[in-house]
């Protein structure tokens, strides 16, 4: 399953992902924690150093490799260089999975113990001055969409991918590769038009969208989002010490997070297990199409000088994987 977390700036998302990820990982699922934000604080709130975190391996650094790697023995694709972030699979492309070794984790992931659990943790990289404007989507952000189209995966393992709810990746159609999005949202004024903000983006390309209400300090301001946000609202979190220790750098073990925040979590996953379900392979496939083809003639045609609409293969669908079948598509080198 994919799931992105996205709000505006200071709404706790971060917070939120990571607690998701380290309810996903106590329950011992596979998991990819993908920090794909401006601010680059997930490593730090799933218990790195500054230090550690700042470590990283950028995944924008390591584009060319992510694309080579990816293009396999497609013949549509007569060269990484060709490559854009909306590039789809097709016949001879290599696609990632989840549990599995490859040259792309092994270059960008890192393997994190939280507790009893584990997970793979992904990061964009910081976002430097010169980053920011268009290549910064090139090519930092647009590593993970490269990789999360080029991505089979089943029920009961994640991708969780920590993200700003920025107008860039509706213009990408990485919004669309989402089983589901939870909007983290304060019981505010300003909260709650990024949610109207990100729904009205997404509203012809049947996202699954729910809302996670954050810092909501009691029943007015339960409330305020039902008002606002009607039965898109899914759940609430309110205080926590448990948190609060974190923030400081004495997280306790996180069996000790509070029982109400921990039925939240549970209520997260059940939203993420139920949004597999209605994955519509069919029409996954058919958006990254879409929005390659559009990407395609508003700057990426002129950027590598190709006709990138020939690079879609029209035969290709993604699937699930299963892992006796071995790849949907190529696999990888030994």
């Amino acid at each position: 399953m994919k799931i992105a977390f996205v709000g505006k700036g200071g709404s706790g998302k971060t917070t939120l992902s990571s607690l998701f990820i380290r309810h996903l990982a106590a329950a011992h699922a596979p998991v990819v924690a993908v920090d794909a934000d401006i601010n680059q604080h997930l490593g730090v709130a799933l218990g790195l150093d500054e230090a550690e975190a700042a470590a990283l391996p950028a995944m924008g650094a390591h584009l060319p490799l992510i694309k080579d790697y990816l293009r396999g023995t497609n013949p549509r694709i007569a060269s990484a260089e060709t490559m854009i972030k909306t590039t789809p699979p097709g016949e001879g492309s290599r696609l990632l999975r989840i549990g599995e070794d490859n040259p792309v984790y092994q270059a960008c992931a890192r393997a994190l113990r939280l507790d009893d659990g584990a997970v793979r943790l992904m990061a964009t990289g910081p976002f430097t001055e010169s980053d920011l404007g268009v290549a910064c989507y090139h090519s930092k952000v647009g590593a993970i969409e490269l990789c999360l189209n080029h991505l089979v995966d089943g029920p009961g393992e994640f991708v969780v991918v920590d993200m700003t709810a920025g107008s860039d990746s509706f213009a990408s159609g990485l919004f669309t590769r989402f089983d589901m999005t939870f909007l983290v949202a304060e019981p505010t004024r300003k909260g709650v038009s990024v949610y109207r903000q990100y729904k009205e983006y997404a509203r012809d390309f049947d996202v699954a969208l729910r809302v996670v209400g954050n810092k909501v300090q009691g029943p007015d301001d339960l409330d305020f989002l039902r008002a606002e946000v009607g039965d898109d609202l899914l759940v609430a979190f309110g205080h926590s010490d448990w948190v609060r220790a974190m923030e400081k750098g004495r997280a306790p073990r996180f069996e000790e997070l509070e029982e109400p925040n921990r039925d939240a979590l549970r209520t997260l996953r059940d939203a993420a297990d139920a949004s597999y379900e209605r994955r519509d392979w069919q029409r996954y496939t058919r958006q990254m199409v879409h929005f390659h083809l559009k990407n395609a003639q508003s700057w990426g045609n002129a950027k590598t000088g190709a006709d990138l609409a020939a690079q879609v293969d029209p035969a290709f669908a993604l699937r699930e994987f299963a892992p006796e079948e071995g790849s949907a598509a190529t696999p990888a080198p030994a």
